[in-house]
């Protein structure tokens, strides 16, 4: 019998409309041996919770250009707590000053990743962080 992979899904929450990153993030943990959902443009904090729930995923990626970040991940981390999902990993990335990653990580958020984070950088990150958590 052979071990689950480890399921992450990725959103892009709000109206940003620019998903290329996303992509790019879910192409390459799909081709590091992840099991990758990716949930589509314009999604609210309650359905990215809400997929992840039904998918019973490991973390949730959120990809974020449009500013909003200090709304948007912390709503989604609270929506994860409400629903008993504090064993499930939020990470992010996209358009976000580093002097607003302490405040993400403050809510919840396990990493930040800014503009031109190599997707090995991510992939070593969640490689240890789910190595951890087990």
């Amino acid at each position: 019998m052979s071990a689950r992979k480890v399921r992450i899904l990725i959103a892009k929450p709000g109206l940003d409309g620019h998903d290329r990153g996303a992509k790019v993030v879910a192409r390459a943990l799909r081709d590091a041996g992840y099991e990758v959902i990716y949930t589509g443009l314009r999604q609210t904090p309650e359905m990215i919770v809400e997929a992840a729930l039904q998918e019973d995923v490991d973390a949730i990626g959120l990809s974020l250009l449009s500013g909003a970040h200090l709304t948007i991940f912390p709503r989604v981390a609270a929506l994860m707590k409400e629903q008993g999902l504090d064993d499930v990993m939020l990470f992010g990335g996209g358009i976000i000053p580093e002097d607003d990653a302490p405040a993400l990580k403050q809510a919840g958020v396990a990493n930040v990743f800014g503009p031109g984070t190599s997707t090995q950088d991510i992939i070593t990150f969640v490689e240890q962080e789910m190595a951890r958590r087990k």
